[in-house]
């Protein structure tokens, strides 16, 4: 496996998912946008434990992926707890019946943002 192309995928998908998660709450649509915030920061997650620690475990187990970007030294480290909270809104956006808030759905979109950013530091480190 080539890690740093690895990595840039999931860097890829987090950036399309996060473009989308934006378009998605500009429309009002905030169940997609949460939903979309969500996909992003699963990719950056990925990418960040790439390039930390060269592997990436692929779980349903949200538990499990948070304790896994905890331990991707300091850029995993900076964004668990971002991360856990972005998770917690995937219930209630994919399997709710109710709809998540324009707040919720936005501060998704913003821990996503913060995800992404990191990811793409963490493939091209100042």
């Amino acid at each position: 496996m080539n890690v740093p192309k690895e990595a840039s995928a999931h860097c890829s998908k987090a950036e399309e998912f996060l473009s989308m998660a934006a378009l998605a709450l500009a429309s009002g649509k905030t169940n997609a946008a949460a939903s979309n915030a969500v996909l992003a920061g699963i990719n950056a997650k990925d990418a960040i434990c790439l390039m930390s620690m060269g592997r990436t475990r692929k779980s349903d187990d949200h538990r499990s992926a948070i304790a896994e970007l905890q331990s991707a030294g300091l850029i995993g480290k900076s964004q668990a707890q971002r991360f856990q909270r972005l998770l917690a809104l995937k219930n209630d956006a994919q399997y709710h019946s109710g709809d998540v808030s324009h707040a919720r759905a936005s501060k998704g979109l913003e821990w996503a943002t913060d995800l992404v950013s990191a990811a793409n530091e963490s493939l091209h480190p100042s």
